[in-house]
C-alpha cells in the first residue's frame, strides 16, 4: 500500500524549528475538496519538490514563514503558502492525482496535502470566530480568546470484504469518477463500534447480513482525511442483493476466477480484493 515506503522512514513527530536552505517544501494550489495541484520541478519524470535553496534568490522570506510538517529519513518537509512560486523558471504546478502511485515522494506529497487542507480549513475559531493560532509545542491550533483547540481531522471508515464461499461481493460507486470495482465501505457513526459500522453499512448498501466479522488491516487515507479499517465478513443468510443506488451503481457476487485484477498497489481495497482472489484469506 502507498504508506509502505520502506526502507525509508516516515517520522511525523511535530518539531518547532526554522527551515534550513537544504530542507524541502510543499506548496499547493487548491481545487476541489480532494484535488488540487502541487509545485514540482518541470523537467523531472518523478515528483521533485523544491528546496528553500532553489528559491534563495527570489523568495528569501520563505525560510522564516514555513511551517514544519514531517521528516522522511533525513529530509525535513515544510509547508509554504505563497503566490507566484511557479513564476520562477523550472517550477510548475501539477495535479495531485500524481500522488496515486506507490512512491515515497507521492506519500510525502499526499500527507502534506492533508495537512495543507487542515490548516486552510481552520483559520478561525468555530466557537467565537477569532483567528486561530499555531501551537509551538504540538501539531495543534488554538484560540487565544476562548481556549478552544483543534487537531488534524482523522475520520474512521470501514472497508468490508463480504464473502460467501468462493464468492466476493463486489461493488462500484455511483456518481463519482472512480469506475473500478470496490468493496462495501462507509464511515463510522457516533456511538458505533467498527463492527457495528460493518453490519450497518453492508445492510444499507447491499441489503444482506453478515457474521464472523474479522479485522484485517488498517490504512491512512489522506485523500479524504480518513483512517480505513479493513474487515472480512461472511454472508449470513439470503445472498440476494438489494442495492442502494444512491451510493452504488453495481453490486454483484463474483467467484475468485471472475474477479478482475484490481491493478492497485496503493489502497487497502485493492489489497483486500487480491487477498481473496488469490485464496490467501486464511493465511
Amino acid at each position: 500500500m502507498f504508506q509502505d515506503i520502506e526502507p525509508r522512514t516516515f517520522q511525523n513527530e511535530f518539531q518547532n524549528k526554522q527551515a534550513e536552505p537544504e530542507d524541502l517544501f510543499l506548496a499547493f494550489q487548491e481545487g476541489t475538496v480532494q484535488e488540487g495541484t502541487v509545485l514540482v520541478r518541470e523537467d523531472k519524470d518523478k515528483l521533485w519538490y523544491p528546496s528553500f535553496a532553489d528559491y534563495s534568490d527570489s523568495h528569501t522570506h520563505l525560510l522564516q514563514e514555513a511551517q514544519f510538517l514531517f521528516t522522511i529519513d533525513d529530509l525535513n518537509y515544510y509547508l509554504v503558502e505563497e503566490e507566484g512560486l511557479d513564476e520562477v523558471p523550472g517550477w510548475v504546478y501539477v495535479s495531485n492525482k500524481r500522488f496515486r502511485k506507490k512512491y515515497w515522494r507521492s506519500f510525502a506529497g499526499i500527507i502534506g496535502w492533508q495537512l495543507y487542507r487542515w490548516y486552510a480549513d481552520h483559520k478561525f475559531c468555530s466557537r467565537c470566530r477569532k483567528p486561530l493560532q499555531r501551537s509551538e509545542k504540538e501539531r495543534m491550533l488554538y484560540c487565544a480568546s476562548c481556549g478552544m483547540t483543534v487537531y488534524p481531522t482523522i475520520t474512521p471508515c470501514v472497508i468490508v470484504g463480504v464473502h460467501d464461499g468462493d464468492r466476493l461481493l463486489m461493488t462500484k460507486y455511483a456518481n463519482i469518477d472512480y469506475r473500478k470495482y470496490a468493496l462495501v465501505a462507509g464511515f463510522n457513526e457516533i456511538g458505533e463500534s467498527l463492527e457495528q459500522t460493518v453490519r450497518r453499512e453492508v445492510m444499507e448498501e447491499v441489503g444482506v447480513q453478515v457474521k464472523n466479522i474479522r479485522y484485517y488491516k488498517s490504512q491512512p487515507w489522506p485523500f479524504s482525511d480518513t483512517l480505513l479499517a479493513g474487515f472480512f465478513a461472511e454472508l449470513d443468510g439470503d445472498s440476494t442483493i438489494h442495492l442502494d443506488d444512491d451510493e452504488l451503481s453495481v453490486g454483484v457476487w463474483m467467484s475468485r476466477e471472475e474477479i478482475p485484477d484490481p491493478d492497485d498497489n496503493i489502497s487497502l481495497t485493492g489489497e483486500m480484493i487480491n487477498v481473496f482472489r488469490r485464496s490467501k484469506l486464511n493465511e
